[in-house]
């Protein structure tokens, strides 16, 4: 087994048509996925969604690059106005209000931590929570940062309310995000073992 490889670099194959295809259909595959858990959502004007369960998840199976673009790509259907951003929103209206900045930072967090599984950080419980840890601190620098702008231009929320619009209401799912990670990743890999053995 690839001691530097995702979960998907160990079914890649090696012929270079057939690797691009996969790879494509990787990153196509991992946008449908964020786009479906947006649609998850809660709340208002910040909702409570799957999309950082997803875009984590993807980043820890798919590696940086393909994670990159798979929220890249998810990005640029969102602007396309295919409705696959939280609620049906779409175009560059959504992507300038209030969620603008966590989607950006889905970018970030992609490639980070895809990255840190591309190291094996996916393959222990200890170092997957911080990893995901890490990918959400990320995602809330990109999105409190934007609503602070947002806040500063008088758009949208008023100043008392960053982070009990931006960060409190997300704490509690977070966790559970992180845990249900934490559990998934790790057996997974234990699971490849005994396939590959």
């Amino acid at each position: 087994m690839l001691t530097n490889a995702t979960c998907a670099d160990i079914f890649r194959p090696v012929e270079k048509v057939k690797a691009l295809i996969y790879d494509v259909g990787l990153i196509i595959g991992g946008s449908f996925v964020i786009a479906l858990l947006a649609q998850i959502a809660v709340g208002w004007p910040v909702p409570i969604t799957g999309q950082t369960f997803a875009v984590l998840m993807i980043a820890a199976l798919l590696g940086s690059k393909r994670a990159a673009f798979s929220v890249v790509t998810y990005i640029f259907v969102g602007l396309a106005g295919l409705p696959v951003f939280a609620y049906g929103k779409a175009g560059i209206p959504a992507l300038l209000g209030p969620t603008g900045g966590y989607i950006v930072g889905f970018v970030a967090a992609a490639y980070i931590v895809g990255l840190l599984a591309e190291r094996g950080w996916d393959r222990k419980v200890g170092n997957t929570i911080l990893a995901m840890v890490l990918g959400n601190v990320i995602i809330y620098a990109f999105g409190l940062g934007w609503l602070f702008i947002l806040v500063c231009t008088g758009r949208h929320i008023d100043s008392r309310g960053i982070l009990a619009v931006g960060l409190y209401p997300f704490i509690s799912g977070d966790l559970i995000k992180i845990a249900l990670a934490a559990v998934l990743l790790p057996a997974g890999w234990k699971l490849l073992k005994n396939i590959k053995a």
